[in-house]
């Protein structure tokens, strides 16, 4: 007799579960290679079940080869259909993602970087993304170029133009998955091992780590509440690029003055090097007028990154390169070979979003809106700490720099913090020269309410005193 509980309260069909129960026991060994099942006029009657019920099950276990059909005879285990177990940890992984995000989810967060989710235009992108998946030509959904949409690029080098001072042509646009496959590309456009990158010093880990992947060398020079310091720079050096974030330097939030912008263009010449523009979130300046690009004072010699993961929301996955014209053709080969195009769709809706000016509405709203959680933050901080915390870096962007005047930020002290759930982001982690920064913390906002901020604070003062 061969047992088979069978559950009919399962959304399972019955069929599926006496194939998959046998296919288990085949699988781990009770039932042996050769050993004959019960005919299915048997079995249908052993578990109340329709014959047809247990045909289907049969035909698809003969299907896939676990078992063998004898004419005359009856239906045996194939030989072979035995697999040596081994420790399932599948389930025990996902199990611990889902404390983790339930433990994250309980953490007040202060990563940088991080727009308002809950603020998305949802209404306004699901209208626009149903139009266009009606809409659009068949043809749209096959497989496109690589440099992306040009719906997308049209409209994007206008508004860059408008909003940035960026200088170029839609054809120099590649579309890209984000800022991250953007500075991938870069790295494999530009970089070979040895290969010497200079920049800013500190400047984000996870941009470290791309270059150095490809065996290149980062040569640091460091950076102050302007930026990156020019005068730093090493003529001994021939650089294939210098790396730099002028709008608003991460993560210490200067902006490169004019000054330093000409004499990172006239070392770039000397160098004969590319500059890499990294313009993450200017679009959230608070104090004074807009920044332009450093790309408009040097089209042919600086590549130009940016994305919507901080203006809408890290989940659109799209971002952009505005190339130099020799670098055009490489880039798109490279950009083919890595993903042959960014989904489609997606472009035609973030073209439509930006032509009907609705990125340059939601833009202005949530300026507001962050300027007055930045405020918040900032009133936060010196009504906690008095005047054992500098603020600075805080003009600009979804992040500002706390600096307190007798605290280092020790991992003792940020496991403290972990504890009282709260999260905080050293300076010192994004540095190459070390023990420069010990006492400076990176402080986002963006995504916090009033409340999460002065809870927020409430812990940090409790880790730092305890």
């Amino acid at each position: 007799m061969l047992w088979i509980p069978i559950d009919r309260s399962l959304d399972v069909p019955l069929n599926r579960q006496v194939y998959q129960q046998i296919r288990e026991k085949i699988l781990n060994g009770q039932l042996k290679a050769d050993v004959k099942l019960p005919s299915t006029r048997e079995l249908s009657s052993q578990l109340n079940v329709s014959r047809n019920v247990i045909l289907d099950a049969y035909d698809q276990l003969l299907a896939e080869g676990f078992v063998v059909s004898r004419g005359g005879s009856g239906t045996y285990v194939a030989p072979g259909a035995f697999l040596e177990p081994h420790k399932k940890v599948g389930l025990l992984r996902a199990f611990d993602s889902d404390e983790k995000r339930k433990k994250d989810d309980a953490i007040i967060n202060f990563r940088s970087g991080i727009p308002a989710l809950d603020l998305f235009p949802r209404k306004t992108w699901a209208r626009l993304t149903s139009t266009i998946w009606n809409d659009t030509p068949p043809s749209t959904f096959g497989y496109d170029i690589p440099e992306g949409r040009p719906e997308l690029r049209r409209v994007l080098s206008q508004y860059l133009l408008k909003t940035r001072g960026v200088d170029c042509h839609p054809d120099q646009i590649v579309i890209t998955s984000g800022a991250t496959q953007a500075m991938t590309l870069v790295s494999k456009l530009l970089l070979s091992p040895n290969d010497t990158v200079i920049m800013e010093d500190p400047i984000t880990i996870d941009i470290q780590i791309i270059f150095e992947s490809t065996g290149a060398q980062l040569y640091p020079v460091p950076a102050d509440k302007y930026g990156l310091d020019t005068s730093l720079l090493p003529l001994e050096k021939s650089p294939k690029f210098v790396y730099v974030t002028p709008s608003h330097q991460f993560p210490l939030g200067g902006t490169l003055p004019i000054q330093r912008r000409i004499q990172l263009i006239q070392y770039s010449r000397k160098t004969n090097c590319y500059l890499i523009e990294d313009d993450y979130d200017s679009e959230f300046r608070y104090e004074g007028p807009p920044v332009s690009s450093l790309q408009g004072l040097e089209p042919e010699r600086v590549l130009y990154i940016g994305s919507f993961s901080k203006i809408l929301s890290p989940a659109i996955r799209m971002g952009y390169l505005i190339l130099p014209t020799q670098l055009i053709e490489q880039s798109r080969k490279l950009k083919w070979f890595t993903d042959l195009h960014t989904p489609s769709i997606d472009q035609l809706v973030l073209a439509q979003f930006i032509e009907e000016g609705h990125l340059e509405r939601h833009i202005v709203k949530m300026r507001k809106i962050y300027r007055n959680r930045r405020d918040f933050l900032i009133c936060c901080l010196k009504s906690t700490f008095s005047n054992q915390v500098d603020i600075f870096g805080h003009s600009t962007g979804l992040h500002l720099i706390a600096e307190f005047k007798e605290q280092e930020f020790s991992k003792e002290l940020l496991e403290k913090t972990d504890r009282l759930g709260v999260k905080i982001y050293p300076v010192e982690d994004h540095t190459m020269q070390k023990g420069k920064h010990p006492n400076q913390i990176i402080l986002g906002y963006g995504h916090l309410n009033k409340k999460e901020i002065e809870e927020g604070m409430a812990r940090l003062r409790q880790a730092i005193l305890s």
